[in-house]
């Protein structure tokens, strides 16, 4: 089949066509190198490595373990920083995803934009995509992400008309770069309290897990995440759900805004990769080989 055009014959070869047919091959996939780009939320914020302090594992780590099961050639580089806006992501981390030349990169970019900076949502789209395009151009399979509906978590939910434009632009920018969408919005179990971090800005252990598996789902290759089915959560009156509202925003909102916009000179100096080198993983068994990661305190 020949592709006379930039039309349909020529997406029937996009990433997200060939994700198709994947799993029939034993459950196997064709990536070898894997290249995770982002802050906190690929960064893994929220889910600490037990006895390993300030060692976080993720979604990402959690999707690498997957990758490499059964696939002994397998790689994977984080260079997701915590804190990092969308322009400092594309110009830190793009340039060295590059050089590790992966098959597949993930790039999770804008939250911090929006929340913390009242960012133009079609603005912040028109800059990603120069990095998408940047990274689509290689060949790789790219994995966009849409934000997720923060409608009942307080402060954060008056970004939901933000975070929904934002949404639709980036499902427009995959379909020119034939990236694919991981859609955090449409995981309805993200609603549920114990998927977030105390905090409710990071994503909680189960909150990873959760959106790991959606990842694998979506790249169509089989794994073995198992969906977990929370139970009811009790039902709080409302002056206990307000007062816990407001030690939310004194105890975490706040502090973390003051950062993102003045931080620490020694913190900015401090910020490096988790996992600046492309290294095998483990099997599934035994983890990652964590000794390239370096701690975030």
């Amino acid at each position: 089949m020949r592709a006379d055009g930039p039309d349909v014959a020529g997406r029937r070869i996009s990433a997200a066509g060939r994700l198709h047919g994947v799993a029939g091959a034993a459950g196997g996939h064709p990536w070898r190198r894997y290249v995770a780009l982002g802050d906190s939320f690929t960064e893994g914020v929220g889910d600490p490595v037990p006895g390993s302090p300030g060692v976080m594992r993720g979604w990402a780590d959690r999707v690498a373990e997957e990758l490499a099961a059964g696939q002994e050639d397998f790689a994977y580089a984080n260079l997701a920083v915590r804190g990092l806006l969308l322009e400092q992501i594309l110009s830190r981390q793009v340039g060295p995803a590059l050089a590790l030349e992966p098959d597949l990169v993930s790039l999770s970019a804008g939250g911090n934009d929006m929340v913390f900076h009242g960012s133009d949502p079609d603005k912040l789209a028109g800059k990603l995509e120069t990095g998408v395009a940047v990274l689509a151009q290689t060949g790789a399979t790219v994995v966009l992400f849409t934000g997720p509906e923060w409608a009942s978590t307080p402060v954060l939910g008056r970004n939901r008309a933000k975070v929904a434009i934002f949404n639709e632009d980036v499902r427009a920018i995959a379909y020119r770069h034939h990236a694919v969408v991981a859609d955090l919005w449409a995981i309805r179990q993200l609603a549920d309290r114990r998927m977030w971090d105390p905090d409710r800005l990071h994503l909680s252990p189960l909150g990873h897990h959760t959106v790991a598996a959606m990842v694998l789902d979506t790249l169509n290759v089989a794994h073995s995440l198992q969906p977990m089915e929370p139970k009811d959560l009790p039902e709080g009156s409302w002056r206990q759900a307000r007062t816990e509202d407001l030690r939310w925003a004194k105890d975490y909102l706040l502090p973390w805004a003051l950062r993102q916009i003045r931080p620490h000179a020694r913190e900015e100096v401090a910020r490096r990769a988790k996992r600046p080198e492309a290294v095998q993983v483990l099997p599934v068994t035994g983890g990652l080989d964590r000794s390239p990661a370096v701690a975030e305190g």
